[in-house]
């Protein structure tokens, strides 16, 4: 599977980056909307902040951008040349697939976010807090 200390497996599970110890989120399930955003302030084992600046998290509407893209690729070639649909529904199913999978993409592009500034460490342990 995802082997400990890829940037994969963080990016994927929404474990902390530093230790990949424990989920970022309080609630691991991206369909509770209403804790979406909800996230632990600092990792319960290596003490890493995840909010490293105000509005920390606001570059990863950038990310979002370019994961809504593959998201909306990916509909559009299974549905246009696997299942053979015409383009009228093809776009149908790009708008559904991004609708439908809007909290996963939030989430996605904030792990991908927070792992381009916080690198695993596999000597976390031996670090003071």
């Amino acid at each position: 599977m995802l082997k400990k200390g890829s940037k994969l497996n963080s990016i994927l599970t929404g474990s902390c980056p530093k230790c990949q110890e424990e989920s970022m989120y309080l609630d691991q399930n991206p369909y509770h909307l209403g804790n979406i955003f909800k996230m632990h302030d600092t990792c319960s084992h290596c003490h890493t902040r995840y909010k490293i600046e105000p509005s920390f998290f606001y570059g990863a509407m950038y990310v979002s951008y370019g994961v809504g893209i593959a998201f909306g690729v990916a509909a559009f070639i299974i549905s246009y040349l696997f299942i053979g649909t015409n383009l009228k529904t093809a776009f149908i199913a790009i708008i559904a697939t991004l609708i439908v999978f809007m909290p996963v993409i939030m989430r996605l592009s904030r792990n991908i976010w927070i792992n381009f500034f916080i690198h695993y460490d596999k000597n976390w342990k031996n670090q003071q807090p």
